[in-house]
């Protein structure tokens, strides 16, 4: 399975990959829409906020919205979404905007990593446990 890496000492703050993320799946470059989040610096560095896909939110959805797919990607059934946000109090990655009733997060497409100017994210192979 495939997940962003990110390189804090890389990362300049631009939020490239945020309009990446959400001129892709919400047609808006308003980065309050991106599946993940960088926070302006903490620490002399960036902050990343994005799924690594480890699937401990499945469980959490009391309406079984949330699932692992086959290439091990975390995805939710939004016709079962009731909108509770048990997801987001419980995972950091998972996000919400006032335009939506689901949440989301990063499903690991890599849009994030190809705009991204100094490669500070990357897409990397990891092994999906089962």
């Amino acid at each position: 399975m495939k997940i962003l890496k990110f390189e804090k000492e890389l990362c300049i703050g631009c939020h490239a990959c945020e309009e990446a993320c959400s001129e892709l799946y919400f047609k808006s470059s308003d980065i309050k829409k991106a599946r993940l989040k960088i926070t302006e610096v903490v620490d002399d560095f960036n902050i990343f906020s994005g799924c690594n896909q480890c699937g401990e939110c499945v469980n959490v959805c009391p309406e079984g919205a949330l699932y692992q797919a086959k290439n091990g990607v975390i995805r939710m059934k939004k016709d079962l979404c009731v909108g509770c946000m048990m997801c987001v109090g419980y995972c950091d990655d998972f996000h919400y905007h006032d335009d939506y009733v689901e949440p989301f997060k990063c499903l690991s497409c890599g849009a994030c990593a190809r705009k991204c100017p100094t490669g500070a994210l990357s897409m990397i192979d990891v092994e999906v446990s089962s």
